[in-house]
């Protein structure tokens, strides 16, 4: 599987953007897909995920509320709807897939260590 994260870009605070994870291979339709994010000189954090059926999602409590994860397997793409969005929220965002969806700690924790497949991230600016 190969992952390609787009549609990153400057908005405003207050603002809503669209970011969007595409993916070549067959597996992906069978895969859990989850959104991370690192802003300067911070660690890699987690942010949402979503099981391969999109029957089940897990989002950081900074992001609840105001980001959406969806997907449409028929086209191989997994999105982060953000909306009120903050300053903070400011950071290159990555999608990441791997073939199971556990607990919500299996996510936060460590950074998204563990996942099988990573993208090359889309920069995000939130400017105040």
């Amino acid at each position: 599987v190969q992952l390609q994260a787009s549609g990153g870009g400057l908005v405003q605070a207050g603002g809503s953007l669209r970011v969007s994870c595409t993916a070549s291979g067959r597996a992906f339709s069978s895969s859990s897909v989850g959104w991370f994010r690192q802003a300067p000189e911070k660690e890699r954090e987690f942010v949402a995920a979503i099981i391969w059926s999109g029957a089940s999602t897990y989002y950081a409590d900074s992001v609840k509320g105001r980001f959406t994860i969806s997907r449409d397997n028929a086209k191989n793409t997994v999105y982060l709807q953000m909306n009120s969005l903050k300053p903070e929220d400011t950071a290159v965002y990555y999608c990441a897939a791997r073939s199971w969806f556990g607990t919500y700690s299996d996510w936060d924790a460590r950074g998204g260590y563990g996942m099988d497949y990573w993208g090359k991230g889309t920069l995000v600016t939130v400017s105040s």
